[in-house]
């Protein structure tokens, strides 16, 4: 509960700052740039448990699973659990206060409508993998009461994938749910699925680990429809390959990366409000915008896409398709961001270059060339290099 509180409490750091445009990043692009410095950080978000990829099982209670009989978990600790049955799933039902840590130690799990994992109710749930596990969910999935169980790993409250081990999903719906938050922080995953491959209601934090996902909807989800104020995605490393019939990334508020491989090929390859970058190397080949920052949330007076550094190499797709686009401000205050397009940029507030490198098909440019598409308007400033 107190990570929970303290993270909200940076959120709303984060949305004072946009709204009084006191950030100090902001300071490079003008006094109208409603930016902000980082303020999360892995140290925030993450706590030495989250980054612990292995754990004692000299005490852990051991389970081998068996065609058609639920394991249920009621009691905070450890679990180890293997074998390979099918129509199984791995119940955890315990108090408000429990931390629970299922590892999965090739373990195989074929269900035909329910989820192979399901938490149903804990503080925070720790799915560790040890070896190669498949999680397989290939029907319509039926609901618990009024809960949409919609999911192959599908949880009600916070839940940590990491370990060193590999994990395969294929799912005839989502992947990986959280209605709380979702964070990764190791091990080898692979999903396949029909809906959104990664969801969560309140964010998700990834900080290491090894993703392939093949998404027809969304590889990474972060939206509460009942709360437009959460829904952040955080990238601070890792090894990310997506591809999405939607969005590659897809953050209802903040998308901030600070680190991290990152390829995407998606119909748009990253969109949230706010757009952060300051490190990493991403790769986006998109059908319809590259980089888009859209008003999602009410929270964040501005959309803006702000990049202060990484490496960024974006090919777009031919016709009504923009590389970089925001229905608000973009700032360029370093990196290196090299486009393929015919729109490179479309902004309606302000574009800024204050530094960094800015390559267009083939040509080096410090400028921000507005395609101003459907008549709109907005400034193309230049900045002085650092």
């Amino acid at each position: 509960m107190k990570r929970k509180i303290l993270i909200s409490i940076l959120f709303m750091m984060l949305v004072g700052g946009f709204i009084s445009g006191c950030g100090k990043s902001s300071n490079t692009s003008g006094s109208n740039n409603e930016s902000y410095s980082s303020q999360l950080t892995t140290s925030d978000l993450f706590t030495d448990r989250d980054l612990k990829q292995t754990i004692d099982t000299a005490t852990a209670t051991n389970y081998t699973v068996k065609d058609n009989e639920n394991i249920n978990i009621t009691e905070e600790g450890g679990y180890v659990i293997s074998g390979s049955a099918s129509n199984v799933s791995i119940m955890v039902n315990s108090d408000d206060e429990s931390k629970v840590q299922l590892v999965l130690k090739d373990l195989s799990i074929t269900n035909s409508s329910s989820p192979c994992i399901y938490v149903k109710n804990a503080d925070k749930v720790f799915v560790t993998t040890s070896g190669t596990n498949t999680l397989i969910v290939n029907g319509t999935f039926t609901s618990d009461g009024t809960t949409n169980t919609d999911a192959v790993i599908f949880s009600k409250d916070d839940l940590v994938l990491n370990g060193t081990g590999t994990l395969n999903i294929t799912s005839s719906d989502n992947g990986i749910t959280s209605k709380d938050d979702l964070k990764i922080t190791g091990g080898t995953i692979n999903i396949t699925c029909d809906s959104d491959c990664l969801e969560a209601n309140n964010s998700i934090a990834i900080n290491d680990g090894n993703i392939t996902i093949n998404s027809k909807k969304d590889g990474l989800h972060a939206e509460y429809d009942e709360d437009d104020s959460l829904g952040y995605i955080y990238i601070a490393g890792g090894t990310l390959n997506i591809n999405a019939s939607d969005d590659g990334i897809h953050g209802t508020t903040i998308v901030q990366i600070d680190g991290g491989d990152i390829t995407v090929k998606a119909k748009e390859g990253i969109e949230g409000t706010y757009i952060q970058i300051n490190d990493g190397n991403i790769s986006i080949n998109a059908t319809d915008d590259g980089i888009n920052a859209g008003a999602k949330s009410k929270s964040i007076s501005t959309p803006t896409i702000e990049v202060n550094g990484g490496n960024i190499k974006i090919n777009m797709g031919s016709g009504d398709t923009d590389a970089v686009d925001s229905n608000g401000n973009i700032y360029v205050n370093g990196g290196t961001l090299d486009i393929t397009a015919q729109s490179p940029f479309d902004y309606d507030g302000e574009g800024k270059y204050n530094g960094g490198k800015i390559i267009v098909n083939g040509t080096e440019t410090n400028e921000l060339s507005n395609q101003m598409m459907g008549g709109r308007g907005g400034q193309n400033n230049r900045g002085n290099r650092r």
